[in-house]
């Protein structure tokens, strides 16, 4: 039985702890075993964006000295954006300890990246009978090739997938971006809800929990009403597997 690090992201721990108990939930119902590194901390993405490298340095030494362990066969994480961070960003952060660095991106993913690419599983015996859009978010689509994965476990669980105009368009969020340009931010948001709401779709289905975080805000300050419901593929998922 594969044993996996769940990574679980700073938003998922302070944020949406449901989807960390999801990504559980998805990750032993394809047959893998799940172990929880109690030290783990943030990855160091916030404060890379804001300028801050020495910080995020820091946090990814940390990281490393956390996850560099053969006790597991792969880190998982329920995030593109943190994924792309420790996979794209610590070998050229880490000058000092690139190849440790280099180590640990090998072998850590995305969730449906590590159920669809590593391990070669769609139906992890999820049944949805739903309507979906997919959100592609950016760090997971440009950074990790992320795309079809979703899309597949969605479908192999029954859930019919509409796709709105411009999946791949950025929700807006950005990390500190939406804190630097709130204007481009929040226009960003409700053009993606308003392309969402054209699928009539149930649920707008992203891998990126900061995103949701962003899109959810929006559609209830402003909607449109009849924006599907943001939520995170683990989440949906769980909720169609057996009690």
């Amino acid at each position: 039985m594969p044993k996996v690090a769940l990574f679980v992201t700073c938003v998922a721990d302070q944020v949406f702890p449901e989807t960390a108990a999801a990504t559980v939930r998805v990750l032993e119902a394809a047959g893998v075993e799940v172990v929880f590194p109690e030290q783990q901390t943030c990855c160091g993405q916030p404060a890379l964006t804001a300028g801050e490298p020495g910080a995020a340095a820091r946090l990814a030494r940390h990281h490393l000295d956390v996850f560099d362990s053969r006790a597991f066969d792969a880190v998982v994480a329920p995030s593109g954006s943190c994924t792309a961070m420790v996979c794209h960003h610590y070998p050229e952060l880490l000058t000092d300890g690139h190849d440790r660095a280099v180590s640990v991106a090998a072998r850590t993913y995305e969730l449906t990246q590590y159920l669809v690419d590593v391990l070669g599983v769609v139906d992890i015996g999820a049944r949805l009978d739903t309507t979906v859009t997919v959100h592609d978010a950016c760090h997971g689509l440009r950074n990790l090739g992320l795309g079809s994965q979703a899309r597949r476990l969605l479908e192999a669980a029954g859930a019919t997938v509409v796709e709105m105009s411009e999946p791949d368009t950025c929700c807006g969020f950005g990390g500190v971006f939406s804190f630097g340009f709130p204007e481009v931010s929040t226009r960003l948001a409700d053009a993606k809800l308003g392309h969402a709401a054209t699928t009539k779709a149930r649920y707008l289905v992203s891998g990126d929990l900061a995103c949701l975080m962003h899109l959810e805000g929006r559609r209830t300050r402003v909607g449109p009403p009849t924006s599907p419901e943001p939520i995170h593929i683990a989440e949906l998922l769980a909720s169609g597997l057996p009690a």
